[in-house]
């Protein structure tokens, strides 16, 4: 049974920063892509940062560019997300998934999901 639990989540003030992690057990880590997403109150879940099973340079979301960097640990069977300069609008539930090999990075060709962990950011 595959289970992603993520870790990390809290309440940090604007321009603070909080790191994620992403525990994952039941498949063979390192031939699936992880990415990160993330769902506000009332929004549409959206794609937050990925990086693919090869390892290859990571995907961000745009308006999280320069701010947040995705890395993993083959290793650990983990994922992490460093999230610098916090605005508020990053508040969310954010949520770890993974899909075989290559993806689009869309909600729904993502196989797995985590229960999400929350982020708020207060100004």
């Amino acid at each position: 049974q595959v289970q992603l639990v993520e870790s990390g989540g809290g309440f940090v003030q604007a321009g603070g920063s909080l790191r994620l992690s992403c525990a994952a057990a039941g498949l063979s880590f390192s031939a699936f892509s992880m990415g990160w997403f993330r769902q506000a109150p009332g929004r549409e879940r959206e794609f937050v940062a990925g990086v693919s099973w090869t390892g290859a340079s990571p995907y961000y979301g745009d308006s999280v560019k320069g701010r947040f960097t995705i890395s993993r640990d083959n290793a650990k069977s983990t994922v992490y997300l460093q999230m610098n300069t916090l605005k508020p609008e990053d508040t969310a539930l954010y949520y770890c998934a993974a899909d075989l090999r290559d993806t689009s990075w869309s909600v729904g060709d993502m196989s797995y999901w985590g229960e999400g962990t929350l982020v708020t950011v207060f100004s």
